[in-house]
């Protein structure tokens, strides 16, 4: 499914280290992030670069009880948190070096958290070099999760013990496509250029939450996802997931997805003949 050369076993995660991984995230949606959801003042949240870039002490202890606990597990990874890197930009460049990485989104869709919006969620991802070995997609509210690993097909879990394999959707012709788009992220002229070309998709939309439309994505539930922000703690995860679960996954210019590419446009979608079929409709945004 991917383009590169496999990567061992070794490289990502035992069976054991997933269930623990997976416990520590939930302990820590548990402890951190739910006593918070809906209890939030203005005095709570703060900005980071931007007004509609927020932060709360949810990410920040959240981020800090999954690092410690995962360093205990990992003590040869490099970990990587969203807050982190907003504190230490030159973070984020060391994670394409690193032999084994771990990144880390603590809540993820922040700005639905801050709203009381129940569309949130925790993202993890193992790299190696950058690549994706294994990913984590975490709702808190539901306690439930998409688990991704280069060895295996995507699938579905839950607290009650409910486990089953997922899989993109079949795609189709432009006017049958649903799926995401980080719109409101791209440039003004990037928007002005692209918007005349959305009304010949069935919808698009963004959900301000990266780790469920990755999901939605790899259950079939849409065909596609698409982003000019690069940020590795958004997509790593849910490229894995898309591509174990039949999809493909990769730069809008052809090149496989890496945390270390910086520019350009990210596109997920169901099938290669669905990818392609939005290359070309978008290919406006390969110039520049």
């Amino acid at each position: 499914m991917t383009d590169s050369l496999p990567i061992p076993l070794s490289a990502s995660l035992t069976a054991a280290q997933q269930s623990m991984l997976i416990n520590l995230v939930r302990r820590a949606a548990r402890t951190e992030i739910l006593p918070r959801f809906q209890k939030l003042t203005r005095a709570d949240v703060r900005t980071k670069s931007g007004p509609h870039d927020l932060v709360t002490e949810a990410d920040h202890q959240a981020e800090a009880m999954i690092a410690r606990g995962i360093q205990g597990m990992l003590p040869q990874a490099l970990i990587v948190g969203e807050e982190a890197v907003a504190a230490k930009p030159a973070l984020r460049d060391d994670v394409s070096e690193a032999e084994l990485a771990v990144i880390i989104d603590p809540v993820d869709g922040t700005w639905n958290y801050v709203h009381g919006l129940p569309l949130f969620g925790v993202i993890i991802a193992v790299t190696r070099f950058g690549r994706p070995v294994l990913g984590l997609l975490y709702d808190p509210v539901s306690d439930d999760w998409i688990l991704a690993e280069e060895t295996s097909f995507t699938r579905f879990a839950n607290a009650i013990g409910t486990e089953r394999p997922v899989r993109v959707s079949s795609g189709g012709p432009l006017d049958q496509l649903q799926g995401y788009m980080h719109f409101h992220l791209m440039s003004k002229p990037r928007q002005a250029e692209i918007a005349p070309l959305l009304p010949a998709l069935a919808r698009c939309i963004a959900l301000r939450c990266s780790c469920h439309e990755y999901r939605l994505l790899a259950q079939g539930a849409v065909d596609f996802v698409m982003s000019d922000v690069l940020n590795p703690w958004d997509h790593a995860a849910g490229v894995l997931a898309c591509q174990q679960a039949g999809g493909v996954a990769r730069m809008l210019d052809g090149r496989a997805y890496t945390t270390g590419i910086l520019r350009g446009v990210l596109l997920s979608a169901a099938n290669q003949d669905t990818w392609e079929r939005l290359r070309d409709h978008f290919s406006c945004l390969l110039e520049g």
